[in-house]
């Protein structure tokens, strides 16, 4: 029994099993470069970028999937596998929207099992003849990795089935997801085998391989790497339950770009991120991407489509092996509807057989004349849930026959056997309307294959038989991916059966000019959105996405699965405190201006009053002569001058600037532009209007300001209402000498010309007029209301407040996209630099020879 105390599960995928064992080394790592590169340890973690310099000017993408897309079978003499090509798998389709000089590569498991005694010359087989790499998973981990966590927790709970008890979707089991994380090791081991991190592409595929993006990131920084989700992606409220819900966000969030089927899912999935992770997304000239410490991960919402080439090769083949024609002998004078569908939980099939039902109960007409034909794919799961549904379609078939059945006719004809694509094509090509009732799918590419179908390829014989105007209709559940695409079909809930039975009754009632129209449009869709339209696309996303991946400066950062790469630009650096004590040393006059809450005062803190250490550095570096120190804050005048009280060199800069109060005076003046307050009785009762309708919102007031706070609301209604309160308060404010602002998690409204820019502007001027032109600036902060104060002091040498030779370091709080061009991680790093240029400082003068400005401040 596997240990449940294990916490680093990337260690534990390592190899580090009880049980599972260790996957053998079999394949030699392969490279297309010169040279020999060692077997990877199992558990080396080094961030590198790259092994050795490719000498291949060609890119490569290496398509990752659960399977490989080939067909393995036993030889008849027993003695080795024989291989071909998968001409149904999507991973062999999407070639043909790749570049054609791209070489693609693909790893994956063989849906067969090979002895491990054959393991390396079949390796060595599909590497050669197919360029495959297969991903052997020991079969206790396979079991619980596919029919276990996949099965049996990712794809009920991403169909929107809930674990309510333990017969029903079942607990969660941890030793699943360990061998989940176990198998995804596997396939980055593989994966890593053939992969030159700078030339190529990696595209991962599907719900299998969700955590595989962290392994990859953590070998190679600046891999270019893309995902797509095959199956829908469930609400936040859905999402939510997972026990291991965050770990699989954050290993997505380390690929470059994430692909939906839909809208809905990527908005579900950002919802998820949002809520559980504090990441907001934006959207910048059609493209959505969410920041995630300095990379801008995209969000690409694209369809798959089908292979026109394929289709129309099957239509030829229908012909041959099951003609049309007997097809329509069989249902002559019938109306046929036809269902294809796996047979699995979430495709509402008989939901479909009691609308048909109850068609055929409140349309007695259609008795005699319309047919459902339903043909059921074998179950890919297994389990009692499968039985059950089983056992309630046949018992539903049943029933429905025994009431409705004619001589010689049935309105059931259930088809519970495997179906050839030419066999499937002949049914598309005489049913009058294809039914899809799934509950919840995420693409269900039927109703484009129906429709490719029925238009049919000219010359062939099926083609001349329905020779005039192609017309098909489609009877489709909104809950599928392809729904949003077919606007020409008629879209069902399809749990209500009444509403469903009407829908199939309209279609087939529908005059032929309007199904040929109908048509007309989905075909000009389908037949220019196949899957190389898809797979370029979503290619070019990932180009986009990855072009500045070897100009940033990249490295790895956390543990297990809060394991991400933080991408800066070159010139933006972390502060070195040797450099900044060295420049300060040699200074003559100092301006040292320092925003409070997240840089000296750490923002999850209860308290916010200053400790004595922060209080006793402050105190050190007013008192050299050299320096003027400014706290620079959005906090209150009261709050501020109460807690540096002690601190009587500081000088305070209170509620963004609009109070000044200058080194060793007690009097506080006032900056803004105008006093007139009439504005406070506009804007305060719009602010509680959305206060009282956002739950955990609230006003702040301030002498020179309102400041409404939703950090506490709902996150996707308190941003909502915090957008919508911006456009209401800018129009009933515009003749009002006041600027409306959001920020993180508020909107606040205050007096025009009042900024931290203009607080660090008129320091430096008042230095300057005095005399005493700053060679050293220290200008510190956090957040949006920072950014103005860097702005300026990046500005002011171009103005003449600053000589060319002054040392500027503007730095910020965090690893992020800043103005500044220095960074420190937090506030413990902020209080060990001051600290430093404490112990640099000179003693404290007298009190005659203390700098001061409030001559020149005052006039």
């Amino acid at each position: 029994m596997m240990s449940r105390s294990y916490t680093n599960l990337l260690d534990l995928a390592s190899g580090n099993f009880p049980v599972m064992g260790r996957e053998k080394k079999r394949l030699p790592r392969v490279m297309t470069v010169p040279g020999v590169i060692s077997e990877l340890d199992d558990d080396q973690a080094n961030s590198v970028t790259s092994d050795v310099p490719s000498s291949v000017v060609q890119d490569r993408i290496i398509i990752v999937a659960n399977q490989l897309p080939v067909k393995a079978k036993r030889r008849p003499d027993n003695k080795g596998w024989s291989f071909s090509w998968d001409d149904d798998s999507l991973l062999l389709q999407l070639k043909d929207g790749l570049p054609e000089d791209m070489e693609v590569l693909y790893v994956g498991s063989l849906r067969v099992d090979v002895d491990s005694s054959e393991q390396d010359d079949v390796s060595q087989l599909l590497l050669d003849r197919f360029k495959c790499v297969p991903a052997f998973l020991p079969p206790d981990i396979l079991s619980k990795f596919y029919h276990g966590f996949c099965k049996l927790h990712l794809w009920p709970l991403f169909h929107y089935m809930l674990p309510f008890s333990a017969s029903h979707g079942g607990r969660f089991d941890r030793s699943l997801w360990e061998a989940y994380v176990a198998a995804n090791k596997i396939f980055s081991q593989r994966v890593i085998e053939i992969l030159n991190p700078e030339d190529d592409y990696v595209w991962i595929h599907d719900y299998h391989l969700m955590v595989l993006p962290t392994f990859l990131r953590r070998r190679f920084n600046r891999l270019r790497m893309g995902f797509f989700l095959h199956s829908p992606f469930p609400s936040s409220e859905i999402y939510r339950t997972l026990p291991v819900r965050e770990e699989i966000l954050k290993a997505l969030l380390n690929s470059d770009l994430i692909g939906f089927h839909t809208f809905d899912y990527a908005r579900h999935f950002l919802s998820c991120c949002s809520r559980m992770l504090g990441l907001e997304y934006q959207s910048k000239r059609g493209y959505i991407g969410m920041e995630y410490y300095g990379r801008t991960v995209g969000i690409k919402i694209m369809p798959v489509g089908i292979h026109m080439g394929q289709i129309e090769s099957i239509l030829g083949l229908a012909d041959k092996e099951w003609r049309v024609g007997e097809l329509k002998q069989q249902f002559e004078g019938k109306t046929v509807l036809l269902g294809v569908d796996d047979m699995d939980v979430f495709k509402g099939v008989n939901l479909k057989l009691l609308a048909m039902e109850q068609m055929l109960m409140q349309h007695p007409k259609w008795r005699g004349k319309a047919v459902l034909v339903q043909i059921a794919n074998p179950a890919r799961g297994r389990g009692k849930d499968i039985e059950e549904i089983q056992d309630e379609i046949h018992t539903s078939c049943r029933r429905i026959n025994e009431n409705f059945s004619q001589p010689g006719y049935e309105p059931i004809v259930f088809v519970d056997r495997p179906v050839t694509v030419s066999e499937r094509a002949a049914y598309y090509t005489i049913a009058e309307c294809v039914v899809v009732t799934a509950v919840r799918d995420g693409m269900n590419l039927t109703p484009y294959e129906y429709i490719v179908c029925r238009q049919g390829v000219s010359g062939s014989e099926s083609s001349s038989e329905f020779n005039g105007p192609k017309k098909s209709m489609l009877v489709v559940s909104e809950f599928i991916g392809c729904s949003p695409s077919l606007s020409g079909a008629i879209r069902v809930n399809p749990w209500n059966i009444e509403a469903t039975a009407e829908a199939m009754h309209e279609a087939i009632s529908m005059a032929d000019s309007e199904k040929q129209l109908r048509h007309e449009k989905h075909y000009r869709y389908v037949s220019t959105h196949d899957v190389a339209y898809w797979s370029r696309s979503f290619f070019q996303d990932m180009e986009r996405t990855c072009k500045d991946h070897f100009r940033r400066r990249c490295w790895g950062i956390g543990l297990s699965f809060g394991f991400r790469v933080v991408a800066l630009d070159p010139n933006f650096r972390k502060l070195s405190i040797d450099a900044i004590v060295s420049a300060y040393s040699r200074s003559r006059n100092r301006a040292i201006l320092l925003d409070y809450d997240g840089t000296v005062m750490p923002q999850t803190s209860i308290n916010k009053t200053p400790s004595q250490e922060v209080l006793s550095i402050i105190n050190m570096l007013c008192g050299d002569i050299k320096n003027v120190v400014f706290v620079v804050s959005g906090r209150g005048r009261e709050s501020l001058g109460k807690w540096f009280s002690p601190c009587q060199q500081l000088g305070i800069a209170a509620e963004h600037g609009y109070f000044m109060r200058w080194p060793a005076e007690e009097a506080w003046e006032t900056c803004g532009q105008s006093n007139d307050s009439g504005w406070i009785q506009i804007a305060e009762p719009v602010m509680k209007l959305y206060t009282e309708s956002t739950d955990g919102s609230y006003i702040e007031h301030k002498e020179s300001a309102l400041v409404w706070h939703h950090r506490d609301a709902d996150p996707g209604f308190g941003s909502s209402q915090a957008k919508e309160m911006l456009d209401h308060l800018e129009s009933v404010l515009a003749n009002e000498p006041v600027a409306v602002k959001s920020g993180q998690f508020i909107v606040e409204v205050k007096p025009q010309g009042v900024s931290k820019g203009v607080v660090a502007e008129k320091i430096l001027s008042a230095m300057a007029d005095n005399g005493k032109q700053a060679d050293f600036i220290l200008c510190i902060g956090d957040d949006r209301s920072d950014e103005d104060m860097f702005e300026i002091i990046g500005n002011a040498m171009n103005s003449g407040v600053l000589s060319s030779n002054t040392s500027v370091f503007a730095c910020t709080v965090g690893q992020k996209p800043s103005k500044a061009k220095y960074y420190l991680d937090d506030t413990s790093d902020v209080i060990n630099m001051l600290d430093a240029l404490a112990e640099a400082s000179d003693s404290p003068p007298s009190e005659t020879t203390l700098f001061s400005l409030t001559d020149e401040a005052g006039s």
